[in-house]
Parts: structure tokens; C-alpha cells; sequence
């Protein structure tokens, strides 16, 4: 008797056995794909799904400790830019006013050398007037 091997397709038994097999492969493969599809819809559930109320709470303490520390530190960069921008007013204020006695001061020397050349001019033109005079022969007095 000779045998022919199983996966022989022309016998009748190999092929009753290899469709058995891929029944059950076929049973196999679509109970774990049943198995993964219900895996993920219940991690897609899981990710939808509203916070647990404690991760919730706990988010929002981080969310208002975020807006009391964004605050606290908004208002220590305030009061220092205020801090700073009040100096500088200080020094412009004094700049200004140094400023405005120097121009007081200029007008001033400006007044005093305007004076003084008058002054001297005049006393100049005195000094020429009596020169004039003694040269034509006139006296100062007359």
C-alpha cells in the first residue's frame, strides 16, 4: 500500500483535514481580531470618557496655582517696571531742571557779556570822542 502525504490533493481526507484547519485558523484569527476591535474600543471609551473626579480636581488645583503664580509674578515685574520707570522720570525731572538753570545761566553770562562789551564800547567811544576833540583842537568841556 502506498502512501501519499496528507497535504496530497487528491485525496479526499487531506482535503476534509486542511479545510478543518483553516476553519479553525479562520475561527482563530477572527475571534482575536474581535478581541483587539473591543481593546481599542474600550481605550477610544477610555480616553472620551469624562476625568476621574480626582485627576480632575487635582488638574485644576495645578491650573490655579498656574494663574496665582502667573499673577504674582506679573505683579512683582509690574511694580519693578513701575519702580524703574519712576526713577527714570526722577532723573529726567532732574536732568530737565539742570537743564533749564544751565539756559539760566547762559542767558545770564550772555546778558553780563553783552552788558559789559556795551559798557566798554561806550566807554571806547568816549575815549575816541575826547581823542577827536583834542585833535581839532577843541577842549573836552566845551
Amino acid at each position: 500500500m502506498t502512501t501519499t502525504p496528507p497535504d496530497d490533493p487528491g485525496r479526499p481526507s487531506g482535503e476534509e483535514a486542511i479545510s478543518a484547519s483553516a476553519e479553525r485558523a479562520r475561527a482563530e484569527l477572527h475571534a482575536e481580531i474581535e478581541r483587539v476591535r473591543h481593546g481599542v474600543e474600550q481605550m477610544l471609551d477610555e480616553q472620551s470618557a469624562p476625568l476621574n473626579s480626582d485627576i480632575r480636581r487635582e488638574l485644576d488645583t495645578i491650573q490655579e496655582d498656574l494663574r496665582r503664580y502667573v499673577k504674582s509674578r506679573i505683579r512683582k515685574s509690574q511694580k519693578r517696571t513701575d519702580r524703574r520707570v519712576g526713577r527714570l522720570e526722577d532723573r529726567t525731572e532732574a536732568l530737565e531742571k539742570r537743564m533749564d538753570g544751565i539756559d539760566a545761566e547762559r542767558r545770564l553770562a550772555e546778558w553780563r557779556i553783552h552788558s559789559d562789551t556795551e559798557r566798554m564800547l561806550d566807554g571806547l567811544l568816549g575815549e575816541v570822542r575826547a581823542i577827536a576833540d583834542r585833535l581839532e583842537g577843541k577842549s573836552p568841556l566845551t
